[in-house]
């Protein structure tokens, strides 16, 4: 190693500091994306580095992530996902000054290796047939094929979406939010004993099993708030052809 009492030697393979400031760039990108303010993230990088960045170079270093992740919507999808998981989430979004809750629409892949894959992620202002259906037609317009099975929520939007984009393709219930649901149905105080009674169902690799395991579980936890049971069962998580 060369000696410089200097200071001024760099090499050609690396700028000089230049490890050091993209990983400042990147923690600023990534605060940025966890949702924090452009003043706390002023207050941070003074207390690390000694320097104060205005709002406008916070915000002028971000707007370096709208290319990757305009790619990243935009990829080609090249190889079959036979499994499809399609979810929505609300978030409180800043459009034009104002802070409004918006649906953000998200769709993750399956290939037969079982290796999963984010799709892609969009905001819409709710949940519908149509925001969903548009979401779906996107994704195969960029080349989305080999659909055979998708798990989603309940909502009827997104049901009549997909049976309207992926005709014929195999829908099922998920499993977090169908155990989600079905703790309407029981007190409070009893949801932790119903809810692993109920877990232990998806353990069952025999139909019959389960079917006799499900009767079980009615008959223990279906009085126990009138009226709920029957509906509740008839919207089981069982796969079916949309």
């Amino acid at each position: 190693m060369p000696q410089d009492r200097q200071g001024r030697f760099s090499t050609e393979l690396f700028e000089r500091y230049q490890r050091s400031e993209k990983a400042l760039v990147a923690a600023l990108a990534e605060m940025y994306v966890q949702g924090v303010s452009t003043r706390k993230v002023k207050q941070v990088t003074e207390e690390l580095v000694g320097h104060a960045f205005s709002a406008s170079a916070i915000s002028a270093i971000n707007k370096r992530l709208d290319a990757s992740l305009k790619a990243f919507c935009e990829r080609k999808l090249k190889e079959p996902f036979p499994y499809l998981i399609l979810d929505a989430r609300y978030e409180r979004v800043r459009e034009d000054g104002i802070i409004a809750s918006q649906a953000v629409l998200i769709a993750i892949g399956v290939d037969w290796e079982g290796r999963r894959q984010v799709l892609a992620v969009e905001l819409a202002n709710r949940e519908s047939r149509s925001s969903w259906k548009e979401f779906l037609e996107a994704l195969k317009a960029r080349g989305l094929h080999g659909v055979e099975f998708v798990v989603s929520d309940d909502h009827p939007g997104l049901k009549k979406a997909i049976a309207e984009v992926l005709a014929g393709v195999f829908w099922q219930r998920c499993y977090v939010h169908f155990l989600r649901n079905a703790l309407d149905y029981v007190p409070r105080k009893v949801d932790d004993d119903c809810l692993l009674e109920l877990r232990w169902m998806y353990d069952r690799r025999d139909l019959g099993e389960v079917r006799r395991d499900l009767a079980a579980w009615l008959g223990k936890w279906g009085g126990k708030r009138s009226g709920g049971a029957p509906a509740w069962c008839e919207s089981s998580p069982t796969p079916r052809a949309v």
